[in-house]
């Protein structure tokens, strides 16, 4: 599974695994396996990253670097693509709990600051900014997908 990704791809995760093989031993503590994922944008959840410990851990609590190589292939496989509609759509309707057809800006701020990698107030505003969306205005699923393939 490993052999389909690009050499680019493959040297992008290669640096990343690196920065985590702190004994330079080729492997990587399990238990950073799932920041080293999320470091690279593949986001699991902690069940999923537990799930695959398990297949390959041999006791030593260590992935090595083809292992983990295979485990950024199959994420890549089965996650859509920021640009994909369809994703995105979801991820609105979640954050749109009223289904009125927008997400307030100071909504989108507080899911922004406490969940996932969490942003700066800064860092927020320069995205809403960037979208064209006041600090007290309203996402719509337009304005949301602008937000997301800009990035």
């Amino acid at each position: 599974m490993a052999d389909q990704l690009s050499e680019e791809q493959i040297a992008q995760f290669k640096e990343a695994f690196s920065l985590f093989d702190k004994e330079g031993g080729n492997t990587i503590e399990t238990s950073e396996l799932g920041t080293v994922l999320r470091a690279l944008g593949l986001n699991l959840s902690q069940a999923e990253v537990n799930k695959y410990v398990k297949e390959v851990d041999t006791g030593n609590g260590k992935v090595g670097f083809p292992e983990f190589l295979t485990l950024c292939a199959r994420t890549m496989k089965t996650q859509p693509s920021s640009n994909d509609a369809e994703a995105i759509n979801k991820a609105f309707q979640v954050f749109d709990s009223k289904n009125s057809g927008y997400i307030s800006a100071k909504e989108f701020r507080h899911i922004l600051t406490h969940i996932g990698e969490k942003l700066t107030d800064e860092e927020i505003t320069q995205v809403l900014k960037d979208a064209g969306i006041a600090d007290d205005g309203k996402i719509t699923i337009e304005a949301f997908t602008k937000m997301l393939n800009a990035n």
